[in-house]
């Protein structure tokens, strides 16, 4: 108190008599020194006489208007900066003059405010609960003081302004380092140095700039050759070889800035690749594709490594080079004839280069070489042509002679001792119309295809169509439609229209003669212009016998050469024809990559990539795949060539990258099954033959088609977990291309015998029919139910009065052009004669149905060769030969039918009759068989060609059964197997014919 008082002096107002406090000034203190000593007992006095002065709080508490405080995370108290104190103009009264206590405003303040000193004013402020620098780092709020108030009630409480209070949370380095990744791998290139190989990372979790940012890494494996900065790059000391250790493991920390260390260290894997070399990556060589699965990727795991060449363009070219199957790919084993009808085309075409043959014979002296689809190619060599002879039927020199299409498949390059100017004449004719002549002619010159056409020899002007195109000479297959509708002409190469550029010439081109011709391979020059060409040919290239000089001759190969006179093939047609069953393929559109452009050629034997981005390249070429539509595919080997270009930023480091070369294998397909089944034995009446109509050979014929596949059986406990191969079987639907009827035996005599079938049917369904002596052959695609219609309208009719007696034909059938065959399915005929009929021994009959088992006609004897033997037999002793033989076989036949029935008799008296077997009539009785030899008449078929050895062999095996008979009968069932009539129904074929004794 004495230290206060020290400070203040007292003021007495004279007027109220009060004393107020005041701080102490210098000044007042040296000026009123001696009135205060005067005034000191007088003050004393009054205290004495008023201890108590009365209550009053005139003033409001005062603070600072702002605070700035600190407060760490490990403790509560908030340091202010300036210190918090609150002042009070009514001290030092009592209650009025002392601060109560400090006020905190706002919501959810984790702070509060304590009074340390009421008379002072000194305040604190501190934290509720423990703080968090990461939640939190800044509180803003407001504070106010109040006083006491006028008493210890706290009445009339006077508070102070509202001061702003801004609090920091400093941060404790509470969180050690933690890094992104527990495991970094990256791969190197060997014999580099690198200024970064990899980057580590690792992240602090306090708030303050000092502890949470990562101050230094360090690598803790020792010996290795590697460094780490602080920011974490990892870089290697000395060139890495691949030769050596291919894989570095090593272990990598961290520290903050607080060096507080990671609290899990990471781990980098870094592996040493060879030195690198731009190429593509993952793809296999061999590529085996199995007919039927539909499409194959070719590049399912390629990639392209540019060896970090950044690469702004990129081109690639996959080849499938299918030049040696077929005519450029594997299309449809058929015939070009089978094919035009599958295509739809309308019948009426013109086979230029038909196979060789007595009425086509003009194709016979070029050279034919076999494609693997079958069809015939012939080759040119420059000094060969081929004229078609007028009357000759091929109808190619009649017709509307500016309204017709040609069509052929060509290869042809140009010929080593040829310029490219050369020209080489495919096609030269001249045709007739109602107004005249008219010419025209199809050559090639370099790589030019040239078609002149003279529509009037008389008058019009010749028009020449030019178009220059590559494939004419690149020595591949290409096929070639040109449609003439004048003055339309349109050339479609591949499936794909020209546009041809129109050139009139009426002065270089020579006019030919005025008469129907026809050449292929060449052209002609008439006797005039003779000299004019002689000097550039040889005078042998002329054709023997033709006065005209040849010349234009052409080299190359030349295909299913066809002409349609009046009427023009659609383009569906002609795309049809040439479409490839097997090529390229792009069928994932949907995720082409942005800036991806793909294009495939329209043979599908060429594929282009164009992109700028290697990711996305990757991705497409992935999805390149081989399609081979066929279910019976060309077996063999596909060369594929993938061919890549690209294009960098620097032009002087841009990487090369080498071809890929790979083949894809067709491996063989499933043969189909055919299987041909029906009845394979019948016997008719001789009268059945003879009907104009014969006798249908297979009425009952069916014709199957399957195919069997290994597949793989699912693993069984009980068998060892052993898989075995089982076999399926898929009905499938098929066309046949021809069936053939042959002959067993001789040779069909057209005299007395030949196979029917009616044309109109053949007609109807496009199909041709070879009908001989040896064969009878039905050919044309088809499909197996029609075959099946038209096999079983096939009949075999003989003459009347013909010696036939038994024939047997072979049936078998082809599909895919003979490439696959069915099962020789043989028909057993025989021809039932009656003696009745005539007397004549040729129509006696001579049938192994008659005849026990076991026994059969003499090869001299058997099959047709008794027709032979009826003509060679025509001698005066014949006839008396067969009259001694038929008696003695009558005698013979009567003494076994009494025995026969003495037997009979014998059965029926011993006391199981009943159950006696009897000439396939099991369960009879005596009485029953007895009825049947009374009642039926005794019908003797006789074959007089038998010899009397023969005969009396047979009654002696007769004899011994009917013995075995009688000794048995009392303990064998009728039913009992090699029972007499068992045996014989057997013979027969299960037919209730009469037996022959």
């Amino acid at each position: 108190m004495w230290a206060w008082r020290k400070q203040h002096k007292v003021y007495v107002n004279e007027v109220s008599g009060v004393s107020t406090l005041g701080p102490f000034k210098a000044h007042e203190e040296v000026g009123q020194e001696g009135k205060l000593c005067h005034c000191g007992s007088l003050i004393s006095v009054l205290l004495s006489l008023y201890p108590e002065i009365p209550p009053a709080n005139k003033h409001k508490p005062w603070i600072e208007a702002e605070y700035q405080g600190i407060v760490m995370e490990n403790d509560n108290t908030v340091l202010l900066n300036p210190p918090l104190f609150a002042l009070d103009k009514d001290a030092p009264l009592r209650y009025a003059g002392e601060i109560c206590g400090f006020r905190i405003h706002g919501a959810g303040v984790p702070f509060e405010a304590v009074i340390l000193d009421k008379a002072t004013g000194e305040g604190l402020i501190r934290a509720k609960e423990p703080m968090d620098c990461e939640a939190h780092k800044e509180h803003t709020f407001t504070i106010q003081a109040y006083d006491c108030g006028e008493g210890p009630d706290g009445t009339n409480t006077k508070k102070s302004h509202k001061a702003t209070v801004h609090v920091r949370v400093n941060d404790v380095n509470e969180f050690a380092p933690v890094f992104v990744e527990k495991l970094y791998r990256m791969a190197v290139t060997e014999g580099k140095l690198y200024d970064r190989i990899l980057r580590v990372e690792a992240i602090d979790g306090d708030c303050s700039p000092q502890y949470s940012q990562i101050c230094y890494y360090e690598i803790l494996t020792p010996n290795i050759p590697f460094l780490i900065d602080n920011d974490g790059n990892i870089e290697n000391t000395e060139k890495l070889q691949y030769s050596g250790e291919r894989l570095y493991k090593f272990t990598v920390t961290a520290y903050d800035c607080g060096k507080k260390r990671a609290s899990d260290d990471a781990q980098v894997e870094i592996q040493v690749k060879p030195t690198c070399k731009p190429s593509w990556q993952g793809w296999n060589k061999r590529i085996e594709y199995v007919p039927g699965e539909g499409s194959l990727a070719l590049f399912p795991s390629i990639h392209l490594e540019t060896c970090d060449e950044p690469l702004w363009n990129i081109q690639a070219t996959v080849e499938l080079q299918t030049n040696h199957v077929a005519k450029g790919c594997d299309r449809d084993n058929y015939s070009e004839k089978s094919l035009r009808k599958l295509c739809g085309a309308a019948s009426g075409e013109v086979d230029l280069l038909p196979v060789p043959s007595p009425l086509a014979n003009w194709t016979a002296q070029l050279s034919v070489h076999y494609s693997q689809d079958s069809s015939l190619i012939y080759w040119f060599n420059g000094s060969q042509a081929a004229q078609v002879p007028m009357g000759s039927g091929v109808g190619a020199h009649e017709g509307l002679s500016d309204h017709f299409t040609l069509s052929l498949w060509m290869k042809h390059a140009v010929a080593p001792g040829k310029g490219k100017k050369e020209e080489e004449t495919v096609i030269c004719s001249t045709v007739q119309s109602e107004d005249g002549y008219s010419h025209y002619s199809l050559a090639v010159h370099g790589c030019r295809i040239a078609f002149l056409y003279w529509p009037l020899l008389e008058s019009a002007r010749p028009v020449k169509f030019l178009w220059k195109l590559e494939q004419v000479c690149d020595d591949e297959w290409h096929h070639y439609a040109l449609n003439l509708e004048f003055p339309t002409v349109t050339l479609y190469v591949d499936g794909v229209s020209y546009d041809p550029a129109l050139i009139h010439d009426n002065g270089l081109i020579h006019p030919p003669r005025r008469e129907l011709s026809l050449m292929i391979g060449a052209c002609w020059a008439e006797e005039k212009n003779r000299e004019k060409i002689r000097g550039n040919m040889n005078s042998a290239d002329a054709i023997q016998g033709d006065p005209l000089l040849i010349h234009h001759y052409f080299h190359g190969y030349l295909a299913g050469f066809t002409m349609r006179p009046g009427s023009l093939e659609s383009r569906e047609v002609i795309e049809c024809l040439y479409a490839c069953r097997e090529g390229l393929d792009y069928s994932d559109f949907d995720s082409l990559g942005k800036g991806m452009k793909v294009h495939v050629n329209p043979s599908q034997s060429l594929l282009t990539l164009e992109g700028d981005d290697v990711e996305t390249f990757n991705h497409a070429i992935q999805h390149v795949a081989y399609m081979n539509s066929l279910r019976f595919a060309t077996p063999g080997v596909r060369p594929l060539k993938l061919t890549t270009t690209v294009k960098c930023f620097s032009e002087e480091s841009c990487v090369s990258i080498p071809d890929v070369e790979g083949y894809v294998v067709v491996l063989q397909p499933d043969a189909p099954q055919i299987l041909l089944s029906g009845n394979a034995h019948f016997a008719r009446p001789a009268s059945d033959f003879e009907n104009p109509d014969g006798v249908p050979l297979f009425s009952d014929l069916q014709v199957t088609c399957s195919i069997s596949h290994q597949v793989e059986a699912k693993k069984d406990e009980s068998w060892h977990g052993t898989v075995t191969d089982t076999r399926m079987s898929d009905e499938i639907v098929h066309n046949l291309d021809g069936c053939e009827i042959s002959l067993v035996g001789d040779d069909l005599d057209l005299e007395r015998e030949y196979l029917v079938l009616d044309g109109a049917t053949l007609q109807q369904r496009g199909l041709e029919l070879i009908n001989t002596s040896a064969y009878f052959t039905i050919m044309g695609v088809e499909s197996i139910a029609v075959y099946e219609e038209i096999l079983r309208q096939v009949s075999y009719h003989i003459r009347h009065g013909a010696a036939l007696y038994e024939r047997k034909f072979r049936l078998s059938c082809t599909e895919m052009n003979g490439r696959y065959s069915s099962n020789e399915f043989t028909v057993e005929v025989n021809v039932l004669h009656n003696m009745n009929r005539a007397v004549h021994p040729n129509h006696i009959l001579s049938s192994q149905q008659f005849m026990h088992r076991g026994h059969h006609l003499p090869p001299e004897l058997s099959g047709h060769n008794l027709a032979n033997v009826h003509h060679n037999s025509m001698v005066p002793s014949a006839a008396t030969i067969i009259i001694v033989v038929c008696v003695g076989f009558l005698a013979l036949m009567v003494i076994l039918g009494i025995l026969r029935i003495h037997s009979l008799h014998r059965r029926g008296a011993g006391p199981e009759a009943s159950g006696a077997a009897g000439g396939g009539y099991a369960g009879a009785s005596t009485k029953e068989s007895d009825m049947f030899w009374d009642d039926s008449a005794l019908t003797i078929i006789v074959n007089p060609m038998e010899s009397c050895q023969e005969r009396a062999a047979e009654s002696r095996e007769t004899r011994a059964m009917e013995e075995e008979d009688d000794d048995s009968s009392d303990s064998e069932s009728p039913d009992t197997p090699g029972s007499e009539d068992a045996d014989d129904q057997r013979i027969v074929g299960k037919r209730d014919v009469p037996r022959c004794y």
